[in-house]
């Protein structure tokens, strides 16, 4: 009975699309803790190896499976599953960026732009996924960092957007603002957001930034309150270099995906280009950008009389 429970595992693994399956969850949420632990026992009966992410084997309970970093992720795991909301996404998008492991993501946060898959959809989902039922997606990454006399003084990638913003004074910044070296503006104003495709539904969006859909290679430069009305976004090549100068005498907070920042002291420079690494987002059969797009952000709805 023993051996042929193991050749069945061995025959489901054999033809499971990924053999070695990470979960990462949400800190500290009951929501998330009792879904991921269904999700590992469903992977785990049909064969696949289930690693969970440390901080959230700490956080959840290991339940006998395989506890593993992000390092250790990024070399064995095909296939990352998110469990969370688009916050938890992007942190581990960034963590294995440089491995290139494939991410899916099941919402269990509020929008969800990135995290998809509506919970009630998960184990058909990952079902379709394993069976090699799935598109992939790519989206690019920023290499954003400050520069301080000439010299690097901080670097961090960056999926969504790169904000710098006035901080904790009551009043406006002015920034000098290079593309490829070019001057495009001295901007006075509460901040300035360089988002991605990715961050265009994001921060930027509530700025009046456009929409950019994920095969647009173009990054949004778009200002936050600005004093000249006139002054209005703009969406430059994803190939360019952007220089965002702090002009004196005022400081400025640089966030990174609205989870790393950075105090910028005047005269630094703000400097962001396309990243050579790229992650890769897997959709179940039916995903549609545009319909997203209608779901999560209420379009074509029905009028309320």
């Amino acid at each position: 009975m023993r051996k042929c429970g193991l050749i069945r595992r061995m025959n489901a693994a054999a033809s499971n699309a990924f053999n070695s399956v990470a979960l990462i969850g949400k800190y500290q949420s009951r929501e998330v803790a009792e879904s991921l632990r269904a999700l590992a026992g469903f992977l785990s009966k049909r064969g696949v190896e289930v690693l969970l992410e440390e901080d959230t084997a700490a956080a959840v309970g290991a339940n006998g499976y395989a506890v593993a970093g992000y390092e250790t992720i990024g070399r064995r795991a095909e296939l990352a599953v998110i469990l969370g909301g688009d916050g938890t996404m992007l942190n581990a998008a960034r963590r294995l960026a440089q491995f290139d492991v494939p991410l899916v993501g099941i919402n269990q946060g509020r929008l969800g732009f990135m995290t998809d898959i509506a919970l009630d959809a998960m184990i058909d989902s990952i079902t379709a996924l394993l069976e090699g039922r799935f598109s992939r997606e790519q989206r690019f990454l920023l290499d954003a960092e400050v520069r301080r006399d000439g010299e690097p003084a901080f670097r961090t990638l960056a999926l969504n957007d790169v904000v710098v913003n006035k901080g904790d004074i009551g009043r406006m910044i002015e920034l000098e603002v290079k593309v490829d070296g070019e001057l495009i503006h001295i901007l006075r104003a509460d901040g300035l957001i360089v988002a991605t495709p990715t961050g265009s539904t994001a921060y930027a969006l509530s700025a009046n930034g456009p929409i950019l859909h994920p095969a647009v290679p173009g990054v949004a430069i778009v200002p936050l309150c600005p004093h000249a009305l006139s002054n209005r976004p703009i969406t430059v090549s994803d190939s360019s270099t952007i220089d965002i100068a702090l002009l004196p005498p005022h400081d400025a907070r640089v966030h990174f995906d609205g989870q790393k920042y950075f105090d910028a002291r005047a005269g630094d420079v703000v400097r962001m280009a396309r990243s050579r690494h790229n992650i890769t987002l897997l959709h179940p059969p039916g995903y549609s950008y545009f319909a997203m797009l209608r779901q999560k952000l209420h379009w074509s709805s029905t009028p309320r009389h």
